[in-house]
């Protein structure tokens, strides 16, 4: 657990640029190799339900390191009461926001009626962030998509932002796609129904107080760039995850650090001291190593590299080892 006065300061841009929450890949280990690519850019837990914190381990879904702030909470669930004191534990343990998720269309989650079945009923929501606000003073947000199933009806996504941020919240995560609650997979629903970016685009125009974050199919900065002009912030996704370096780039041209010399090698030997820290308490390094693999994409070597790190055989090297191995002469 953390103190919450170690936490960083919530700032204007914190919003700028985040990575999204994805479940099974933005733990812990993730965010610790991504906040040695990006300083400022907000991170993400993946989505955490208010029954697993409520009645299962809560150190294991909300323990993180302190270098990953700025690091937000997102928690899955509807139920008012039992998200304020969610809300109250991200609080204690030192999380700078807590975001609801009003997107996620897999079937396990509407069965828990949350996730993007949640956009259909925005009272319910509106309770919820008003109960999570009264609770705790650090930032509530939500993370919607812009309709469910077919309805492709732009008042549909401006009535569910108005009503929720008539209960205080400022600020809107939009993953500019319909969930469709029936029939696409997970997969498919990030991928199969449109993007509609001009949707979130009207939503900062018809709401320029609150803080509009746009979120879906976002592969490179100059597409950052391009949505920066149209509203507050960009969430990126999948290639944040497999293309990692793109991070590299965000502190000097959207946050105004100086240019950064880091490289590739810096970022390698500053994970590789933290497995060791990670296998000291017994948790295998893989756990941390699998989320590298994308560290070189697109490098000649990058494909053995990931070979390396992925196949079994060579474990009992170790983190170092395999380090030394994959930098030795390297061939496609």
């Amino acid at each position: 657990m953390h103190d919450s006065s170690s936490r960083a300061p919530a700032s204007p841009s914190m919003h700028r640029l985040s990575v999204a929450p994805m479940l099974d890949w933005t733990d812990r280990h993730c965010r610790y190799f991504h906040r040695q690519l990006t300083r400022h850019a907000l991170l993400y837990t993946e989505m955490v339900t208010t029954g697993a914190l409520i009645h299962g381990n809560q150190a294991r879904h909300l323990d993180f390191d302190a270098e990953e702030h700025p690091v937000a909470l997102q928690l899955g669930g509807s139920e008012p009461a039992d998200l304020a004191h969610c809300a109250r534990l991200a609080e204690r343990w030192g999380y700078d926001e807590v975001n609801l998720n009003c997107g996620c269309p897999s079937e396990r989650v509407q069965r828990g009626a949350f996730g993007a079945c949640l956009m259909a009923e925005p009272t319910l929501v509106a309770d919820g962030v008003k109960a999570m606000r009264d609770a705790v003073s650090i930032p509530v947000t939500v993370k919607h998509r812009i309709g469910i199933d077919r309805t492709e009806d732009y008042a549909f996504v401006r009535d569910f932002v108005g009503t929720v941020a008539e209960a205080g919240c400022n600020t809107f995560i939009v993953h500019a796609r319909n969930a469709w609650l029936k029939g696409l997979s997970p997969k498919e629903n990030r991928e199969v129904p449109p993007l509609r970016y001009e949707f979130a685009y009207r939503l900062k125009h018809d709401f320029p107080l609150l803080t509009i974050v746009i979120n879906g199919g976002v592969t490179t900065n100059e597409q950052i760039a391009a949505h920066l002009e149209q509203v507050d912030g960009v969430m990126v996704g999948r290639e944040a995850y497999h293309n990692p370096w793109l991070m590299q780039a965000w502190d000097a041209r959207f946050f105004g650090d100086a240019e950064s010399e880091l490289t590739r090698e810096v970022v390698e030997d500053a994970m590789l001291e933290y497995m060791e820290r990670v296998a000291a308490t017994g948790e295998p390094w893989q756990h941390v190593s699998r989320h590298m693999l994308g560290l070189w994409n697109g490098l000649p070597g990058a494909r053995r590299r990931r070979q390396l790190w992925s196949d079994p055989v060579h474990r009992a090297a170790g983190p170092r080892g395999i380090a030394a191995m994959s930098r030795g002469p390297l061939t496609v």
